[in-house]
């Protein structure tokens, strides 16, 4: 398979261009002045007495195509806080994933959940647009970026008053991740540029992980088992999507996930 990542930076870079045409960077920025405070993304993925999911809005996937033809992304975020969740992700990538800052605003106006932006960040014009949206974290995912440009995003972020999930494949990004000061650090089981899932992925890593950074687990989670298990290895947190998003009823897939309550698990 073609490297899909590498399509997906090359649009994004082209949208951004386009975005900063539209909106200069000075008039998102004077914007985000009279935002709101962030919530606290890193600190409802590290709770102890629950199981932190977060619970993602997404309408399509390149592995998967359509997920859910009647997507109404405020809808399945309330249903989301209903059944549990720590935090919701909610994708903003348009060519590939059908998304919106629309749906991003939607979700921040109907739940008090901390929100992830799901995109491919690759500029710091991204990072103004997110906290401008409504976003309390950004996704920087390693195997897009070089190791100076996450460095200043992760600071930009910081500046701007957003978290960042630094997502990673393997044990040389992971070791980017931590050396970049990633605070918040999640192993994805897909590989971005083949689609393929390793669930063994989150579990050759999380021993590599320092205890004081956020653990999240991502990708292929389909059951409770999965996530009890990899909760006893160490995460502290888990991204779930396409299993909910073609769940007949997302927050439903989720209270199943979460079915003994979203205390500590028996």
């Amino acid at each position: 398979m073609a490297d899909i990542l590498a399509a997906i930076v090359a649009a994004t870079r082209k949208i951004v261009e386009n975005r900063r045409v539209s909106v200069p960077l000075a008039t998102l920025e004077r914007s985000i002045e009279r935002s709101p405070t962030t919530r606290a993304f890193a600190d409802a993925l590290a709770r102890a007495d629950r199981i932190n999911v977060i619970a993602e809005c997404k309408r399509r996937s390149p592995s998967r195509g359509v997920l859910r033809r009647h997507y109404n992304a405020a809808e399945i975020a309330r249903s989301y806080q209903s059944a549990g969740a720590a935090a919701v992700s909610v994708l903003t990538e348009p060519t590939f994933f059908d998304g919106s800052p629309e749906h991003l605003a939607a979700v921040r106006d109907a739940v008090s959940l901390p929100i992830l932006r799901k995109d491919f960040i690759v500029d710091e014009y991204q990072l103004v647009e997110a906290r401008a949206w409504g976003a309390d974290a950004v996704l920087l995912i390693v195997a897009a970026l070089e190791a100076e440009p996450l460095k200043t995003l992760l600071a930009r972020a910081r500046g701007v008053g957003l978290a960042a999930l630094v997502e990673v494949h393997d044990r040389p990004e992971l070791e980017i991740a931590l050396g970049s000061g990633g605070e918040v650090v999640g192993v994805n089981n897909r590989n971005l540029k083949t689609l393929e899932v390793d669930l063994e992925a989150s579990e050759r890593l999380i021993e590599e992980i320092p205890d004081q950074v956020v653990a999240v687990a991502e990708s292929g989670l389909q059951t409770r088992a999965d996530l009890l298990r990899l909760r006893a290895s160490g995460y502290d947190a888990f991204l779930i999507g396409e299993h909910l998003m073609t769940s007949a009823d997302p927050g439903a897939g989720l209270r199943e996930l979460l079915r003994d309550g979203v205390g500590q698990p028996s």
